[in-house]
């Protein structure tokens, strides 16, 4: 098995150069920023890439980037990814669309020398290597980018009888609830769905009903 190594720090990439060698995975390449690995990876081929996220120039997302557009123009390379933070926007991109032959690791975190070289394996064997807080920081992230998800489960009830077209003197015929009550919770579905009171009544509740249709 071959892989390529792409981090900054010459110290890390010996390492875990060193490390890999034990558990039989030849790195054939190390280099220090995102174009100097997309190059290694044209020229390598290799079965893994192991990728820093926060490279030069700018120390930023480069890493990430970089393995986004590996998985595009070289889909056979599994990746790697290691990082000191969950960079959200970038690993949601990355995870999205298939999570075969990809792995997500905190740098922090990886302590055991036997499980990195296991996940390593795994990934470049088609498999998936997720931290736990990866996992956790994206399924927080897809809560908040779903509105729908604050709703309570009396207000999603209230939102799908308006999106029958119902009025709110039905809704509470239909809920056995008073109209009081309707009405509070069809203020607080407007407040969470953030459509703010400027708007007319009407044009707030097709508002409410088309991302109720559209989660």
């Amino acid at each position: 098995m071959h892989a390529v190594i792409a981090d900054d720090s010459v110290l890390l990439r010996e390492g875990i150069t060193r490390l890999l060698a034990e558990g039989g995975i030849e790195v054939t390449a190390g280099v220090g920023d995102a174009e100097a690995l997309l190059v290694a990876i044209a020229k390598q081929q290799p079965d893994l890439a192991i990728v820093d996220v926060r490279m030069p120039p700018a120390y930023q997302d480069e890493g990430l980037r970089a393995a986004i557009e590996i998985r595009r123009r070289w889909p056979k390379v599994a990746l790697l990814v290691l990082s000191q933070f969950v960079e959200e926007r970038y690993a949601t991109e990355l995870l999205s669309s298939d999570t075969r032959a990809v792995g997500y690791l905190l740098k922090d975190r990886v302590a055991d020398i036997d499980e990195f070289i296991e996940a390593a394996r795994r990934v470049a064997a088609g498999g998936t290597a997720l931290d736990p807080e990866v996992v956790r920081q994206l399924l927080a992230r897809s809560r908040k980018a779903d509105p729908i998800g604050r709703l309570t489960r009396k207000e999603r009830e209230v939102l799908g009888l308006m999106a029958e077209g119902r009025s709110n003197t039905a809704i509470a015929a239909a809920l056995v609830v008073t109209l009081g009550a309707v009405e509070k919770h069809v203020a607080a579905i407007f407040m969470k769905l953030d459509l703010p009171p400027g708007n007319e009544q009407h044009d707030r509740r097709v508002m409410a009903v088309v991302q109720y249709l559209n989660s």
